[in-house]
């Protein structure tokens, strides 16, 4: 794993300045699907991702870090992630140089600077990604979706994407241990994931929700109820039964 990371940082520093915007994509898509192998994460994509080159935004609940290559690896994304992301070990720094899309949650004047930063990846032929949610879960539960983040979606008239995530075992139970929650830190979330002899990770896609003439909280609660969904789950904001293996 500290090998594949440091091949990034190669690329990063030598190859992307010297490559097309093309060939970062299928670089970012190749290095993320690696690294899922060296974890021992099986990624399982079901649906329809979105067409290369097509003006869209991926919407995804959010369970841990690996979230952002698992969904790379079906579709070379840039995302909007929360700026504390910055300081974590290595895959911080590889996120900044790679394109994610930094956002100061706790200051509302930053989303117009997110706006144009996303307006400006969607006008490169870039997939947006982001997870609405603004916090991760256990994979057991939705939480509510800021429907701000979805106004750049609407004013580029972009299709979003909704994109459900769940971490098995093999045997097809929740894998609670791929989570980055709590008070975890990212070396201790990274001694769990490389415990697990086998992970299964799905990634379900639902069919796109056009954005023309919508306001951004009906996109919101119809991507949030899509998700839902596929995972299985009530609405946002119940609390989950507690069943086992669930």
């Amino acid at each position: 794993m500290l090998m594949h990371a440091g091949l990034a940082a190669l690329i990063l520093r030598f190859v992307f300045p010297r490559v097309s915007h093309e060939r970062h994509r299928a670089l970012v898509r190749w290095w993320s699907a690696k690294l899922l192998r060296i974890l021992n994460i099986r990624a399982q994509v079901e649906g329809e991702p979105p067409a290369p080159r097509s003006v869209a935004m991926i919407v995804a609940n959010h369970v841990s870090w690996i979230d952002i290559f698992l969904i790379s690896s079906a579709m070379p994304t840039r995302f909007v992630a929360k700026s504390e992301i910055r300081g974590w070990p290595v895959a911080g720094w590889i996120a900044e140089r790679a394109g994610t899309l930094f956002i100061r949650r706790d200051q509302l004047r930053d989303m117009a600077r997110i706006d144009a930063r996303v307006r400006e990846a969607m006008g490169q032929g870039d997939c947006v990604g982001l997870f609405p949610e603004g916090i991760t879960t256990e994979g057991d539960e939705l939480r509510k979706f800021h429907s701000s983040l979805f106004e750049p979606a609407i004013a580029n008239g972009a299709r979003v994407h909704p994109a459900a995530i769940r971490y098995e075992h093999p045997d097809g139970s929740l894998c609670r241990q791929m989570s980055f929650i709590g008070e975890r830190t990212f070396m201790e979330s990274v001694g769990l994931i490389v415990r697990q002899r086998s992970v299964r990770a799905r990634i379900m896609f639902a069919p796109p929700v056009e954005t023309s003439g919508a306001a951004r909280r009906d996109v919101a609660r119809s991507v949030e109820g899509e998700i839902a969904t596929l995972l299985g789950l009530p609405p946002a904001g119940t609390r989950p039964k507690t069943t086992a293996g669930r």
